[in-house]
């Protein structure tokens, strides 16, 4: 039996957002794997209302591979049905957090395992008290080491309170056909 998820929302509050809203489609599951909101049921017809959730996917790369990664991330997400905006990291500042559903962060290891210092860190860092309960999801590439780049940056993610919605993604220099697919798999998991 499928389960939705819950809403705390008084029944009139609920209506007047119902009415406002054009008639979708027919009951069953959407195709395109959009957020439920919530089943309203009325005129005898259960209609069934949801909302294209908003994704970002804000990244920074030096050599094209973080990039390729983020395309993929992106084309994830809107196969899923999402609206996704991409952003490398100079565009992108805390006060957009709150315009998304849930954000894509990708950045490569740099130097001694620790993310980009000039462009990504500052904004990430200025990000972070604004992540808690945020679905979120991490990705990048690396040239050298183990991933603990990665690691050390989904701990201090969970410091934050992040919700990290799948497993974090890195690809070991340019991402083969496999780390794409990871790729397009993450960005599907926040749609």
């Amino acid at each position: 039996m499928e389960t939705r998820p819950q809403l705390n929302i008084d029944l009139n509050s609920m209506m007047r957002v119902a009415r406002s809203i054009p008639y979708i489609g027919n009951k069953g599951n959407p195709s395109n794997g959009s957020l439920w909101l919530v089943d309203v049921f009325t005129f005898k017809k259960e209609r069934l209302f949801y909302f294209m959730s908003k994704v970002a996917v804000v990244y920074w790369s030096g050599t094209g591979n973080t990039e390729a990664m983020a395309m993929a991330v992106a084309e994830g997400a809107k196969e899923k049905g999402a609206e996704v905006s991409v952003l490398p990291a100079s565009e992108f500042s805390a006060d957009q957090v709150s315009s998304f559903d849930a954000i894509a962060f990708g950045c490569p290891s740099m130097g001694a395992e620790q993310l980009e210092e000039m462009e990504f860190e500052p904004m990430f860092s200025a990000c972070e008290n604004r992540l808690s309960g945020k679905n979120i999801a991490l990705f990048g590439s690396y040239g050298w080491g183990d991933g603990e780049w990665m690691r050390s940056w989904e701990a201090r993610c969970n410091d934050d309170g992040a919700n990290l919605a799948c497993d974090s993604v890195i690809c070991n220099e340019t991402p083969d056909d496999d780390g794409l697919a990871a790729c397009r798999n993450l960005g599907a998991s926040l749609a």
